[in-house]
């Protein structure tokens, strides 16, 4: 029988094929999404993100009350809430991806189409993480960050279900999750133009669906192997320094799910891009925006590990177990994001207090 590790490695890279695969097809990217809101006025690729992170809470909940995943053992939801690493990780991801063009996730999308300034930047992004996790910037993080962490365990734990049952005193999780999940698509559908545009609904509802996949197949194995699995539904931080590790080293670890992930995304962007006829090779044009993209991939690796995750890791995964990092998280990314478009696009990372107050003017 195939060892539960190469069996995890190679369900994540199917779940990944079919992600990339969506992605590239529909152009999914939460950089490009916030891009297109502030500067055109275009918010159905937000609307696509945002129906991948509410169909990934409403599955997962589902899932979770009939006892097909185990998301309380989610990383995500384990103690203590670190406060001071999600808004300043936040911020620094969401600053790197201005600088970069796009996350993790769309690196390996773009990467999959044969743009090498993504796999410079997975690179730095990769060593980032690792150093952010167990190197040199990880002692950073222990001395200064990990210190302001909050113990939400006395109140019921860092998700939000729990902590509202725990106040309401009965185990409200699931209506709270159909409430917010409902509410949401709500807002997605909404708009007529997105309902239109089904090539970024499908692959909304598809991501969202493949990430509650991912707990329940990792919650499957964690329940019936004896080797420790990481429960996990997807993340582009640190696996993929995982991923370079399992490459450049021989260490007789098994790759994990999110190895399987990272490299089925790549796959699946790969065959997307063949199929449409949109392979191209793509390097930097010189070295300022190699550079910048070097800058960007080291501010998202440090900083998507301090908070615990990316735009898909918190965005989307954690969404998934109403943990109470992921509005925090993604707040910090938009902001630091909204600061890394403002100093390259208009000179100044604070330019939106101008846009705020000349919009206040006008009304």
């Amino acid at each position: 029988m195939m060892d539960s590790g190469w069996v995890l490695a190679l369900s994540g890279c199917l779940i990944g094929t079919i992600i990339g695969f969506v992605a590239r097809k529909s152009h999914f990217c939460t950089m490009a999404a916030l891009e297109r809101h502030w500067y055109a006025s275009d918010d159905r690729p937000l609307r696509a993100w945002a129906l991948a992170a509410f169909t990934a809470l409403i599955a997962t909940q589902l899932l979770s009350a009939a006892g097909l995943v185990s998301i309380e053992k989610s990383f995500y939801l384990t103690e203590p809430l670190p406060l001071a690493g999600a808004i300043v990780g936040g911020l620094m991801f969401g600053l790197g991806m201005a600088l970069v063009g796009t996350c993790g996730f769309g690196a390996l999308v773009r990467l999959g189409g044969g743009n090498l300034r993504a796999l410079v930047v997975l690179t730095g992004l990769g060593l980032a993480a690792l150093a952010a996790q167990r190197g040199v910037t990880g002692h950073i993080r222990k001395a200064l960050l990990d210190p302001l962490s909050i113990d939400l365990t006395t109140v019921g734990g860092q998700s939000a279900g729990a902590l509202l049952s725990g106040a309401v005193g009965f185990d409200i999780t699931l209506i709270l999750a159909l409430i917010l999940g409902c509410a949401g698509l709500w807002w997605v559908f909404r708009s007529s133009s997105f309902r239109a545009d089904r090539g970024r609904m499908i692959a909304g509802l598809v991501i969202g669906l493949c990430i509650a996949a991912g707990w329940v197949i990792t919650s499957y194995y964690a329940a019936h192997t004896l080797d420790p699995v990481q429960l996990e539904a997807g993340s582009f931080v640190m696996p993929v320094g995982d991923t370079i590790l399992q490459i450049i080293t021989v260490t007789g670890e098994l790759p994990d799910y999110g190895v399987g992930l990272v490299i089925g995304v790549f796959l699946g962007a790969a065959v997307s891009a063949f199929r449409s006829d949109d392979m191209r090779w793509e390097a930097c044009d010189d070295a300022r925006e190699l550079s910048r993209h070097l800058l960007g991939a080291f501010l998202m690796g440090t900083g998507g590990v301090f908070a615990l995750g990316c735009t898909i890791g918190q965005g989307v995964s954690a969404v998934s177990v109403m943990a109470v990092s992921a509005p925090i998280v993604m707040i910090s990314i938009a902001a630091g994001a909204r600061m890394g478009l403002g100093l390259l696009m208009e000179g100044t990372p604070f330019s939106f207090i101008a846009d705020w107050r000349a919009t206040d003017t006008k009304t």
